[in-house]
């Protein structure tokens, strides 16, 4: 069932263009969750990008999910981001899946008819999400979760979330951190506020309360003390190529934006059109030139992802670190190009610097990932210090 990349790409392009760009605007605007794209996704079968083809999925893994967030984020980075994290969430629950949990989610997901996503980050660990509070009991029928996750991107409108929790067993060794699958339906989850950001509004990224909810055996991913293992091989790769992919194309659609700008403008006195200005031409080219070298990056590194070579982590770092910043810079240059008509209500380019600029903040932050590039390359150990 492994559909070729460009099959891939295709279906994300007339996703994109054919039904998150008729929402993005009113997503933005509202701060509502953009169902319409992720249903729309899911319907044509990408929900399914990473599963393993075994189970019914379409087999990608990294250089599909960065090609696929390119092509969202272009119209829609919330969209991207909400389908990204569907994916980082699959690719763990995919990882060691047990028969059980093949059955009840990642066929389900391959399907169309499931959404999962990750609930990792706490209130009190800021960036370091790998350092969970939430507490994992055992008890005769399974485990027991409590404590607080926020910023759940598809808060409240997945069908399952994986969460991250610390043992409560005093008898545990340090840093005894796993993985489970929560269904959304389990007793005891209470969410928070609704999502109202400056940027990033469609995500519906909400705190979430876990007060004593219940959660099957069945519903371990791996073995117990696995999540720093889940860390490196399924959540850090994957999530940091949905963001350099959805910030690939946000990037992509500002250049876009100021190209058109300056070919279609023309000054009144004169008649000479913005693009014949020299100082026009050699900023914009400056611009294509850093997008394209950063682009360059994310698509080696994801193919080293996939290839399991020995410097895929400091590249996978390197890519959404260095993603973020060509973003920022390359939307907030445009806008200067454009003039002042970027900077009025609805501008699409004022929609693209509010989105850009989360790019630094999603831990992994930009500092923490040149840090962890920098200690790779070192050979001193990654979570060091």
């Amino acid at each position: 069932m492994n559909a070729s990349f460009e099959n891939v790409v295709d279906v994300a392009s007339k996703v994109a263009h054919g039904v998150a760009s008729k929402h993005a605007a009113a997503c933005d605007e509202h701060a509502a969750w953009p169902e319409e794209t992720l249903r729309a996704l899911q319907a044509a079968g990408a929900g399914g990008l990473v599963v393993p083809e075994r189970y019914g999925g379409l087999g990608h893994g990294l250089s599909g999910l960065l090609r696929v967030c390119d092509r969202l984020g272009e119209v829609d980075a919330s969209a991207a981001l909400c389908f990204g994290m569907h994916c980082v969430g699959t690719a763990c629950v995919a990882a060691k899946a047990s028969p059980s949990q093949a059955e009840e989610f990642l066929r389900p997901i391959a399907e169309g008819k499931h959404l999962t996503t990750l609930a990792l980050s706490e209130p009190g660990s800021g960036s370091h999400f790998y350092l969970p509070q939430a507490r994992l009991e055992k008890t005769e029928e399974g485990y027991v979760v409590t404590g607080s996750k926020c910023f759940v991107t598809n808060g409240g409108h997945a069908d399952s979330y994986v969460v991250s929790v610390v043992a409560a067993d005093p008898d545990a060794p340090p840093g005894h951190f796993s993985m489970l699958v929560v269904p959304a339906d389990s007793a005891g989850i209470r969410w928070g506020q609704p999502w109202s950001g400056w940027g990033m509004r469609g995500n519906a990224s909400r705190s979430l309360d876990l007060d004593s909810v219940g959660v099957s055996r069945e519903h371990l991913l791996g073995d117990e003390g696995e999540q720093i293992w889940y860390v490196f091989n399924a959540v850090a790769p994957y999530f940091l190529v949905a963001m350099a992919g959805t910030y690939l194309g946000l990037a992509r659609r500002a250049m876009s934006e100021a190209v058109e700008h300056l070919k279609g403008r023309s000054y009144t006195h004169t008649g000479g059109a913005l693009a014949e200005v020299e100082v026009l031409q050699h900023r914009t080219g400056e611009l294509w030139a850093q997008y394209q070298r950063t682009r360059q990056l994310c698509l080696w590194a994801a193919e080293a992802g996939d290839a399991g070579a020995p410097d895929a982590l400091p590249a996978l770092c390197s890519a959404k670190a260095e993603v973020a910043t060509a973003a920022v810079n390359i939307v907030n240059e445009c806008m200067t190009l454009v003039g002042g008509s970027a900077y009025r209500d609805g501008s699409v380019l004022t929609r693209l610097l509010r989105d850009a600029r989360a790019a630094h903040v999603m831990s992994p932050t930009t500092d923490i990932l040149y840090t962890w590039t920098g200690r790779a390359l070192l050979d001193i150990p990654i979570l060091s210090g």
